[in-house]
């Protein structure tokens, strides 16, 4: 979680959006039977919920100022 706190804004949406799109392909591959590895699923699920996470707080930071 600490390498999503040193990012800004723009690379935390940036990097959210990326990972949507990876974890789209990846159910793909899945549903498909292309995938062998299903733990990147999690780990991708987790990253969009550490990132949102961030996004959350400095919403919240942003708002008491």
């Amino acid at each position: 979680m600490s390498e999503f706190k040193d990012m800004n804004v723009k690379d935390l949406v940036e990097k959210e959006r990326q990972l949507r799109e990876d974890l789209f392909r990846t159910r793909f591959k899945l549903a498909t039977g292309d995938l062998e590895d299903t733990s990147g699923i999690n780990k991708m699920k987790k990253d969009i919920a550490r990132i949102k996470t961030v996004l959350s707080q400095r919403m919240a930071e942003s708002a008491e100022q």
